[in-house]
């Protein structure tokens, strides 16, 4: 059993490491080599006008189907901005307003909030949620000097609760199970009619076609890396949150050439 889970944990690992870690020019290249051969070793396929038809009724569906969900992941990845820097300006708010509670309390909510904030730029939702209930009941259960005070940092803390809540929900929004199922069958579809179709032996319109391959596959990897919020664009979502950590709650933007 502990084998299994060490197993699944670094592939899991990996497949995070493949994702983040790897340029999407490294891919394209890849790819791009990957089908040229396959090009050369695959037999070749005169289709007919009724095959023809099939294979753009089906590049129709896949273009119509991906479309939309493309789109929607790049919204979720610009709503997902709007709403963590939204959050880095209460969190900001917030450690302002217990700048007059005792040293003693300052310290540990700073370190509790600290710990919320390093989980959420981790985009550890349930670690982050636990961390955030324990923020508020230790604001509840204060009973020490200027408890006015903490009731207004509380106060802050549960407003701040609908940013956490549309956190949630659209950082779980990622493309569904079936909605791959069909993408993959669609796409593979295309793949097999584009690499079988017999173009003759034209050294150009192998390259054009290993690029158009290549271009596909590209567009469901892009996709994978949006929904799995390992995008280039996606990883700066939490900025906000690491630079106010980092700055110890001074600053959320970046520091300017000026500074």
């Amino acid at each position: 059993m502990a084998f299994l889970r060490t197993l699944v944990y670094d592939g899991c690992n990996m497949k995070t490491f493949i994702l983040t870690k790897i340029r999407l020019s490294v891919f394209f290249a890849l790819f791009f080599v990957v089908f040229l051969a396959l090009l050369y070793v695959l037999p070749r396929i005169k289709f007919t006008a009724s095959t023809l038809t099939l294979f753009s009724v089906n590049s129709f569906l896949y273009g119509f189907y991906i479309s939309p969900i493309l789109g929607a992941q790049k919204a979720r990845i610009e709503e997902l901005h709007r709403i963590v820097r939204a959050e880095a300006n209460a969190i900001f708010a917030i450690m302002l307003g217990i700048k007059l509670l005792p040293e003693g309390t300052k310290k540990e909510f700073r370190e509790r909030m600290t710990r919320y904030a390093k989980q959420t730029a981790a985009n550890n939702i349930k670690a982050a949620e636990k961390e955030y209930e324990e923020l508020i009941s230790f604001c509840i259960d204060y009973k020490g000097a200027r408890k006015d005070d903490m009731t207004k940092v509380l106060e802050k803390l549960v407003a701040n609760q609908q940013n956490r809540t549309n956190y949630t929900m659209q950082a779980s929004n990622k493309v569904f199970s079936n909605e791959w199922m069909i993408m993959l069958v669609l796409f593979s579809i295309t793949l097999a009619f584009i690499l079988l179709l017999d173009t003759g032996d034209s050294l150009v319109l192998k390259v054009v076609t290993a690029l158009l391959c290549t271009a596909l596959s590209m567009l469901v990897l892009i996709l994978v890396k949006l929904s799995t919020l390992t995008h280039k664009k996606a990883r700066r979502v939490w900025d906000p949150l690491k630079i106010l950590v980092a700055s110890k709650y001074y600053r959320i933007d970046e520091l300017t050439s000026e500074d």
